[in-house]
C-alpha cells in the first residue's frame, strides 16, 4: 500500500509509513542535523537494524526502551526503531535528577537504556548503550538485517512520556498508537512537503506532535541540538523552512531579535504553538511580521480534548485558545463535578479519540484524572480553569493548582501577570501564591528586566483591586523554565520560602 493510501485509511503505524516513503522517495532527506542528514532509505534501514538488534536480544514486544540523551540522529533512529520492533519508547529528560532518572527507568521496566556522554550517571539494572560512541555501532544488527514483522494495533502502547515534575518521580503517560495516529491525521496536507524546524528536545511530547507527523507525511525534519533564537532564525532561512512548532518563550525570544525583519522567512506556511500561556500581544506580533499561518493548540500530553485557534482568521480572539476540534468534546465542571451553566467558569475536562491509556503503574492516579458524564463517557481533567465566550471560544484563567485563595477570594495569577508585564522595564514575569498567616495565601511577583522593583510594585498595586495586590516583588536574573518553556512556579515559591 502506498503512503498516500495509508494516510487515507482508518489506521496505519508510523513504521509502516516510513517504510512506504523509503520505497517511494528513498533519496529524500528525512532528518537533518547540522551537516549530517539521513534519507528515508537510510532511516528505514537504520530502524531495521535497531529493531532486529532488540529482537535478537530478546527484548519483547510491549517492553519499554529508555532513551536518556540530547537530540541527535542516533536518538531519532533508536526511538523509531524501537517502535518498529513493537517496543515502547520511553524518552527521559536528562535534566531530571539521577535519582528521578533511575526511578523512571525502573518504573517503565526498561531492560536497556540508550544515553549520550552528557547524560547524568545513574545507577540502574538496565543495560547501557552510548549513542555517541562505538557501543552503538557494535550493538546494532548488520546492515542487511530485517527484523521479524510486528503487527501493531491502535491500542498497543507507542510511548511513555514522563511528566516534568519538579519533585518526586514524574508520572509515566502511556500513549497508544491510536493517539499518535490522531496527531498524524490532523496535520495539514502541507506536511507532505514540509521542512519542519524541530528546536525542542525529542523527549518532549510538544516536539513529538510535530516531529512524528512530519515523518509520517514524508516531510523533512531539521533538528537542533539546543534552541537559540539567533541560530534558529538563521537555520530556518538557510533551509527554507515551511513548518515549525515553538513554545511561547521561544517565539518571544525570536521576535525580540533586533535583526528579525532582515531574514527571509517567506517559505513558512504553518507555525504552531502549545504547552504554555501564549499572550495575545505576542500572537498579534507574529501574525503581523512572520509569514504563514499561526495556529495555537490547547490540550494535554495525556490527551482529552483539544482546542485550536487559527490566529489569522480570528484576530479578535487572540486572548482565547480557540474552539474544540471537530470530534473533541470539552466541558467545564465545578468542584462537585457538575457541569457549570454557559458563561460560567469551571475546570476543563475533555475527551476525544486521542487519549492516554493511563499513567503507567498508577491506577489510582489515573482514576483521579478521569471524569465521567451522565452517559458514562470518559473525560480527562485538564487541570485548567476556564470559560467559554458567547462564540464558543475557550478562555483560560489559570492552572487549577496555581489558583491563589487569599482571604477567601480567588486570585488568578494570569490576570496579575497580564498587568505586571506592561510595567516599564519589564521583560518577563510570574506570580505565585505563598502562605500567609493573615490571608491564608498571598500573591508574590517575580520579574526579569531593568525596572526598579519598588517603583513597579507601587505602580502595579495602584492598578489592581485590594485583594489582588502583590505582597512582594522580586527581580531575578531569569525565570526558571523546563525544556519546553513552562515557568517552574513551584521552584520560585520554594526559593522565596527558603529565604
Amino acid at each position: 500500500m502506498t503512503a498516500e493510501a495509508m494516510l487515507a485509511s482508518d489506521f496505519a503505524t508510523l513504521p509502516e509509513l516510513i517504510r512506504a516513503h523509503a520505497a517511494e522517495r528513498g533519496q529524500k532527506a528525512a532528518l537533518v542535523f547540522g551537516d549530517q542528514w539521513l534519507s528515508y532509505a537510510q532511516l528505514d534501514k537504520g530502524m531495521d537494524r535497531v529493531a532486529a538488534a532488540l529482537q535478537r536480544d530478546g527484548i519483547a514486544r510491549g517492553t519499554a526502551v529508555a532513551i536518556l540523551a540530547a537530540t541527535s540522529l542516533e536518538y531519532a533512529v533508536v526511538f523509531l526503531g524501537a517502535i518498529r520492533a513493537g517496543c515502547v519508547a520511553a524518552p527521559i529528560q536528562p535534566s531530571a535528577t539521577p535519582e528521578q532518572i533511575a526511578a523512571m527507568v525502573s518504573d517503565c521496566g526498561a531492560p536497556i537504556l540508550f544515553h549520550d556522554k552528557a547524560a547524568p550517571a545513574v545507577e540502574t539494572a538496565a543495560r547501557k548503550i552510548a549513542l555517541d560512541g562505538p557501543g552503538l555501532s557494535e550493538w546494532l544488527a548488520p546492515e542487511d538485517a530485517r527484523p521479524a514483522l510486528v503487527i501493531l494495533g491502535p491500542n498497543d502502547p507507542f510511548n511513555i512520556i514522563y511528566s516534568s515534575g519538579t519533585t518526586g518521580t514524574p508520572k509515566g503517560i502511556v500513549q497508544p498508537h491510536a493517539m499518535r495516529w490522531q496527531h498524524i491525521v490532523r496535520a495539514p496536507a502541507t506536511f507532505s512537503e514540509a521542512v519542519t524546524m524541530i528546536s525542542t528536545p525529542l523527549y518532549s511530547n510538544t516536539t513529538l506532535v510535530s516531529f512524528l507527523p512530519t515523518l509520517a507525511h514524508g516531510g523533512t525534519a531539521v533538528l537542533m541540538a539546543k534552541f537559540d533564537a539567533a541560530s534558529y532564525i538563521r537555520l530556518a532561512a538557510k533551509h527554507r523552512a515551511t513548518h515549525t512548532m515553538l513554545v511561547p518563550v521561544q517565539y518571544q525570544r525570536i521576535m525580540a531579535l533586533p535583526d528579525f525583519d532582515e531574514f527571509d522567512l517567506s517559505s513558512f506556511v504553518f507555525k504552531s504553538c502549545t504547552s504554555a500561556p501564549f499572550s495575545a500581544a505576542l500572537k498579534a506580533d507574529i501574525v503581523k511580521r512572520w509569514p504563514g499561518a499561526l495556529v495555537e493548540y490547547y490540550g494535554l500530553t495525556e490527551g482529552g480534548g483539544t482546542c485550536v485557534l487559527v490566529c489569522q482568521m480570528h484576530p479578535d480572539k487572540l486572548h482565547t485558545v480557540g474552539k474544540p476540534v471537530e470530534g473533541h468534546d470539552i466541558r467545564l465542571i465545578n468542584e462537585e463535578g457538575k457541569e457549570v451553566p454557559p458563561g460560567e467558569m469551571g475546570e476543563v475536562v475533555g475527551r476525544s479519540k486521542a487519549m492516554m491509556t493511563g499513567y503507567h503503574g498508577r491506577a489510582d492516579t489515573t482514576s483521579a484524572t478521569e471524569w465521567f458524564d451522565a452517559e458514562g463517557n470518559r473525560f480527562l481533567r485538564h487541570g485548567d480553569i476556564g470559560r467559554f465566550d458567547e462564540d464558543g471560544f475557550l478562555i483560560l484563567m489559570d492552572r487549577k493548582k496555581d489558583l491563589i485563595i487569599s482571604g477567601g477570594f480567588n486570585i488568578y495569577p494570569s490576570d496579575l501577570e497580564a498587568i505586571l508585564i506592561q510595567q516599564p522595564g519589564m521583560k518577563d514575569c510570574a506570580v505565585v501564591g505563598v502562605p500567609s498567616e493573615q490571608w491564608g495565601e498571598t500573591p508574590v511577583g517575580f520579574y526579569t528586566g531593568d525596572g526598579d522593583a519598588a517603583a513597579i510594585l507601587e505602580s502595579f498595586n495602584a492598578q489592581v483591586g485590594k485583594t489582588q495586590r502583590l505582597s512582594a516583588l522580586e527581580q531575578v536574573g531569569e525565570l526558571p523554565r523546563n525544556a519546553i518553556g513552562k515557568v517552574l512556579k513551584r521552584e520560585l515559591r520554594d526559593r522565596y520560602l527558603a529565604k
